[in-house]
């Protein structure tokens, strides 16, 4: 049995980056993230692009509804700065809002920073994807995923997306005995 392939959009939002003014890292981060935790073949459809309310909202439905990816990552814009407008955007063009998503993943960075408190991170659906808004720092990042991923898989189950498996050694995906496949060989 061979894993599923997955397609992953990655979104960096950041006026700065999208500029040229310095080098995005939230989606060499991701990347890197992925490589090492997932187990399937993924695709990445990447985007870099500004603090933009209607840029935002276009790229997550191009990503989920044309590019069909299963999940879609943005880094940035979840502040209470002026231009940072994520969360406005996602719930835009959400289907269904998943609160435990911005609750776990704010709890998780309170283990970190006291200032995680600032943060309005949201996740949601959109048809048969996963939208999930992260820090912009590569460290955030990575300390956000590690917190939440393991219940990311069987939600992609439930909203028709493919079986995500992590390997072993990393994060163990949580799935109830009665959705558990045999492990892929």
């Amino acid at each position: 049995m061979k894993h599923d392939s997955v397609r992953i959009g990655l979104v960096s939002i950041s006026d700065r980056a999208s500029q040229g003014v310095y080098e995005d890292k939230g989606l060499p981060a991701l990347q890197a993230w992925f490589g090492e935790t997932l187990a399937n073949p993924a695709e990445f459809v990447t985007r870099l692009i500004p603090d933009e309310q209607p840029m935002i909202e276009a790229t997550l439905i191009e990503l989920a509804d044309v590019e069909k990816c299963s999940l879609i990552l943005t880094t940035g814009g979840t502040g209470p700065a002026p231009r940072d407008v994520t969360p406005e955007a996602t719930l835009a063009v959400a289907h269904k809002v998943l609160p435990g998503f911005g609750e776990a993943m704010r709890a998780v960075s309170l283990k970190y920073v006291p200032t995680a408190i600032l943060s309005r991170q949201v996740g949601v659906t959109r048809g048969a994807s996963l939208i999930l808004n992260l820090p912009g720092q590569p460290k955030a990042i990575k300390e956000t995923l590690d917190g939440i991923f393991a219940a990311v898989p069987y939600c992609v189950d439930l909203i028709g997306g493919p079986y995500l498996e992590t390997r072993p050694d990393t994060i163990a995906a949580f799935r109830p005995k009665s959705a558990q496949r045999p492990p892929a060989g």
